[in-house]
């Protein structure tokens, strides 16, 4: 019996600590990104499914993201930066090489969308949402045609215009405005840009964020600045304002893409490519692109969500107007021309 008793407490003793072990084994990605940008439905899904932990953080800006991929001691295993983000990324080896064979889901991604100049091969990022950036209007408020950029300077409009509080989005408009390239690193370039800025300021309600879909579906304004995805939600025949519709103007805008990366300090690089695998399954992709409003790169998506989607000019532009967009890059030094510009812009 003492026998007996003594190998049912090494037993004991071995599920004790076997069960200890496991739950320190349990992986936990810390995740990094935009508010409203992903369906949280989906985080419990791929928990349930894989016992992998998500450990969720939003921030506001591109800028910010930047700041915290940079500290030493950057505890993020992924991340969804913007297209010059990333750029400026890769250049100081700051990502990690993923492996693409952990990404069989990877097949589903439109080839259009792949291989972009601010990252070739996908080396470092794998496509996650995309868009255009143009003018939300109140269709009640506004008779003038909104085909143009100048429409933000017209003084009919008068404390009725919401422009976005991003230097490089609202630089980037004034500069398409003139004529220029929304990645010049011509200083009068950015000057003519600043000039008009200030000249808009008296017209101008606020400069805002995410706090413009609240206003314009509110009735708030007239017209706003803001990303096709952010159009869609704002137009939304249940939640949103049935007088509102969106443009781009017919000379061109920026065309933006949004990608998922992996910080060279992860610990868990299997794992986020797990996670980036999962988000890449057509159903996935699909009840998330809907929860979120923005375009899905994710050809077999787009297929399930149907001709709502596929046909609506917002979330699917035509390819031949996409010709006539511009991709963000990273500037280099040259962002500081933009900052102090912006600075003294907002001064006023």
């Amino acid at each position: 019996m003492k026998k007996i008793a003594f190998l049912l407490m090494i037993v004991m003793a071995i599920s004790l600590f076997a069960g200890c072990a496991k739950s320190t084994d349990t992986v936990t990605l810390n995740v990094l990104n935009w508010g409203d940008y992903i369906d949280e439905e989906l985080i419990t899904r791929f928990e349930d499914e894989t016992g992998i932990k998500i450990n969720y953080t939003t921030l506001a800006n591109n800028e910010e993201m930047l700041v915290k991929l940079q500290q030493e001691d950057c505890i993020y295993d992924l991340c969804f930066p913007s297209d010059y983000i990333i750029e400026k990324l890769i250049g100081m080896d700051l990502l990690h090489e993923i492996n693409k064979d952990n990404i069989p889901n990877l097949k589903n991604i439109d080839p259009r969308f792949m291989d972009l100049d601010f990252d070739p091969d996908n080396k470092y990022s794998i496509p996650y949402m995309w868009g255009t950036v143009g003018i939300l209007y109140n269709t009640t408020m506004v008779d003038d045609p909104v085909n143009s950029w100048d429409i933000l300077w017209n003084e009919k409009y008068s404390g009725q215009i919401l422009m976005y509080n991003s230097i490089r989005d609202t630089i980037g408009i004034t500069l398409m405005k003139l004529g220029c390239s929304i990645n010049t690193r011509n200083e009068a370039d950015i000057a003519a840009a600043e000039e008009a800025l200030i000249a808009q300021k008296p017209l101008v309600q606020a400069y805002l964020g995410d706090d413009i879909k609240d206003r314009m579906i509110g009735g708030g304004a007239a017209l706003a600045v803001v990303y096709s995805g952010d159009a869609m939600w704002c137009m939304d025949p249940e939640d949103g304002n049935p007088d509102l519709a969106y443009s781009c103007p017919d000379s061109g805008t920026n065309l933006w893409f949004d990608n998922i990366i992996i910080p060279k300090t992860s610990k868990h690089a299997a794992e986020a490519e797990k996670f980036i695998d999962f988000l890449c399954e057509p159903d996935v992709a699909a009840q998330n692109a809907e929860y979120i409003g923005y375009s899905t790169p994710n050809s077999a998506a787009l297929e399930l969500m149907g001709a709502g989607y596929i046909d609506n000019p917002t979330y699917n532009p035509d390819p031949a107007y996409l010709e006539k967009c511009e991709i963000f890059h990273d500037l280099g030094d040259f962002i500081n021309v933009y900052n102090d510009a912006w600075m003294r812009i907002i001064s006023k």
